[in-house]
């Protein structure tokens, strides 16, 4: 049996990544708002010349799965719509469509074996692993892998997530993965990213500062209770996060079954999913199917598709 060893040479410094690992990653944000914007959320108003740790969002969860990667953080393309987070299916285009040309421009580096979209709602995954594929690179998505790796784990699987149309968009991407006979359920923690209109009592960023200064958080209780109910009224034997917005309550979810008795139940995040699963396609040596993405120009064509 072939031993891979992931890391071959030195580790990398802070200032990029290195020749000496297996694993060398971009991970790229689905967008970037500007410093001084008013419904900036987590890391993305972080400036783009502070260091790429401070830049992750949740990196102390993220941490331990990069220990054995060489990794560089894209700053993200500013997207065309404004200056606040994703949410509708139109945000959703123009963030998927501003961030493909940052994609081919990575993958013609020549640097990298891996791109690992960030971005709970998978923005342009699909074309950038068509990009990806043509250069021998592979590509993951958070939503993407987080689906797939439940269905390894479980039969059926629930999603928690913010509350408002990014629950439907969700439905969406479930139905592009043909996993909705496998979904369970979209069930929101009725918080929702800063945008123009909303009142503050509705904001998951206020929710977030009380959980990490040890105060109670309505965010919190009420994703344990939805991720609870998943389990005891649709079926659910996995759960999985939404939007990347909802990632930093893995923690506090995973936690809150097990204090109430539902031992064993996993509780996905989309990062650490989408590392990993770019890890095991860089072992294997796949990046995607030539039929599925095809390239411009094959030897041989199949005769049919069956939908």
């Amino acid at each position: 049996m072939k031993v891979v060893d992931t890391q071959l040479g030195q580790s990398a410094g802070k200032g990029g990544t290195t020749g000496g690992f297996m694993y060398r990653f971009l991970l790229m944000p689905p967008y970037r708002l500007p410093t001084d914007s008013k419904w900036g959320f987590q890391t993305n108003v972080v400036a783009t010349d502070r260091p790429k740790e401070e830049r992750l969002k949740n990196y102390e969860l993220v941490a331990p799965y990069l220990r054995d990667v060489s990794w560089d953080l894209h700053p993200g393309a500013v997207p065309l719509y404004g200056e606040w987070p994703v949410e509708t299916r139109e945000e959703f285009a123009y963030a998927a469509a501003s961030r493909l040309k940052d994609v081919r421009d990575a993958c013609e580096t020549g640097k990298y074996n891996a791109i690992v979209l960030m971005g709970g709602g998978d923005p342009g995954y699909l074309e950038a692993r068509e990009i990806c594929r043509n250069y021998g690179i592979v590509c993951t998505a958070n939503g993407h892998s987080q689906m797939h790796l439940a269905t390894m784990l479980g039969e059926r699987f629930s999603v928690i997530d913010i509350a408002g149309v990014h629950n439907v968009y969700y439905r969406d991407i479930i139905h592009r993965y043909g996993l909705q006979d496998r979904c369970a359920s979209i069930r929101n923690i009725g918080f929702r990213l800063p945008r123009p209109g909303l009142p503050s009592e509705m904001l998951i960023n206020r929710e977030l500062e009380k959980a990490k200064n040890g105060e109670r958080s309505a965010a919190v209780t009420n994703a344990i209770d939805q991720a609870e109910a998943a389990v005891r009224e649709d079926g659910a034997e996995v759960i999985t996060l939404g939007c990347s917005g909802v990632f930093w309550l893995q923690p506090y979810i995973k936690k809150g079954l097990e204090e109430r008795g539902w031992d064993g139940v996993p509780v996905l995040e989309g990062y650490s999913a989408s590392i990993e699963h770019a890890k095991l396609l860089v072992n294997l040596g796949q990046t995607a199917s030539g039929i599925t993405f095809m390239p411009d120009h094959l030897r041989r064509l199949p005769t049919k598709i069956i939908p």
